[in-house]
């Protein structure tokens, strides 16, 4: 007997309203075989979200927010393969970077999200003192340590230092959260987490972990050949083909109950997926469910700004050839965070006689939307001028600021999203970077997991 199709309504356009409707209308698992009648409600102009694709300097696609996913967890992956992209997935072309300390420092090999798996290759590096290196070199001496706290940043001083988390951990795990370690849950990094939980000594299964990372067969990161928004695009466009709709410039004003279902701008839906910021899910929730909003309002976010500067290749210094970027730890920072050195990372992202640099400013406790865009473009060039050693005139400037663009997992994060779910009625899910994890495979997997849920009457039900 077929089953009752059900309405969903998605609320946002970004990558895990996408990835929640296209599950809802395609049948995917684990929504299974059932096929729901799907309407996304996007506030903007466009699809995307935070992923921004656009021209720069005479190449047609040069992203504005992230430029890639990581291949090793499936989501991303296959998503793109589901929507048609996957023959069009490329891989970083240089994959080399480093730290800023007084100067650049190739990162060590053998690490784990900035952990140290292998003694030897922390011993070569010269990023760390000797002080610093033999005491990482101590961690499989050490006590365990206990993960209650649930901060990255005291977890990894406990058990390595100071200097391998000041010059690794934080600004390799900051630069992919715009975060203060410090402040930033150690749940939240499962990679860190499963380890810190699971075993005493992190360096030691740590080196197990990477083993088998490395033996993975595969590029790390992928992207489509035309940027990342030409997956967003790609989403949309099956959601249609599928029979869903995507709705842009369409804010949603009304969120209310209505009977056993949802009113969501004067129509009815059986549920209703808020893939949407935190802050605007509290607004939404207000009336309707109170203690969530509450509790939604108090996650905090970051803001950043990404500076895109085509700087002339005979001002470009050929020792830098061949690497991807550089990270600035937080004792280093001004308004600089990181830098990508992105035609040197990504080949279709050629300008002819000009190198493109994204340039990546502001970070939790770092703000930098205040400043202007004179103040902006002038911290960019001046900063990394005097990181790199050279005067760069770039001949081409590029400002994309990102409000709120980042949540901010606080220690204890998990639990605080556990009870604004746990005080949601029936019928309304939350999906998203403010709760389930930050990154575009963690986004993906929100959505699709919200969208079973939205599609389960029994689920909702609890």
């Amino acid at each position: 007997m077929a089953s009752e199709t059900r309405r969903v309504a998605v609320v946002g356009g970004g990558i895990t309203g996408l990835a929640a409707a296209h599950a809802a209308v395609s049948g995917a698992e684990p929504c299974g075989p059932d096929v729901h009648y799907v309407v996304v409600f996007e506030a903007s102009d466009r699809v995307g979200g935070k992923i921004l694709t656009t021209a720069f300097a005479g190449n047609s696609a040069i992203d504005e927010g992230a430029d890639a996913f990581l291949a090793r967890v499936p989501w991303g992956t296959a998503l793109a393969r589901a929507v048609g992209l996957g023959d069009q997935l490329v891989s970083p072309a240089a994959s080399r970077a480093a730290v800023l300390w007084d100067e650049l420092h190739t990162i060590p090999e053998a690490l784990l999200l900035g952990l140290p798996t292998e003694v030897l290759a922390l011993a070569r590096s010269s990023l760390l003192s000797w002080r610093g290196k033999f005491r990482a070199a101590s961690e499989p001496f050490r006590r365990r340590t206990s993960i209650a706290p649930d901060s990255l940043g005291t977890f990894v001083r406990a058990r390595f230092g100071d200097q391998v988390h000041l010059r690794l951990v934080d600004p390799l795990v900051g630069s992919i959260y715009a975060a203060d370690t410090d402040r930033f849950s150690l749940a939240a990094v499962p990679q860190i987490a499963d380890l810190a939980s699971s075993s005493r000594s992190i360096l030691l299964a740590g080196r197990k972990a990477k083993a088998s990372a490395v033996a993975a067969s595969g590029p790390i990161f992928y992207t489509p050949s035309g940027g990342m928004g030409m997956l967003t695009t790609a989403i949309a466009e099956a959601i249609a083909s599928a029979g869903g709709e995507v709705r842009t410039n369409a804010p949603v004003t009304e969120l209310a109950a209505d009977g056993a279902g949802w009113r969501v701008n004067g129509e009815r839906f059986d549920s209703v997926v808020l893939a949407s910021p935190a802050a605007t899910a509290a607004k939404l929730l207000s009336s309707v469910a109170p203690d969530s909003a509450r509790t939604l309002a108090t996650i905090p976010t970051a803001d950043v700004a990404i500076v895109c500067l085509a700087v002339p290749v005979t001002d470009w210094p050929s020792r830098l050839d061949g690497l991807s970027g550089y990270l600035v730890p937080k004792p280093k920072q001004h308004l600089v965070t990181a830098v990508s050195f992105g035609s040197q990372k990504w080949t279709q992202w050629h300008v002819d006689d000009s190198v493109v640099l994204r340039v990546s400013l502001g970070r939790d406790g770092l703000p930098v939307l205040q400043l202007t865009d004179e103040q902006v473009t002038a911290a960019a060039i001046d900063e990394v001028s005097l990181h790199l050693g050279v005067s760069l005139q770039p001949s081409h400037v590029r400002i994309s600021r990102w409000p709120a663009a980042f949540p901010q997992y606080r220690p204890h994060h998990s639990e605080l999203v556990a009870e604004a779910t746990r005080t949601l009625p029936a019928g309304l899910v939350l999906a998203g970077a403010s709760y389930h994890g930050i990154g575009i495979p963690a986004c993906i997997r929100s959505g699709i997991e919200g969208a079973a849920r939205a599609g389960n009457r029994q689920a909702l039900a609890h």
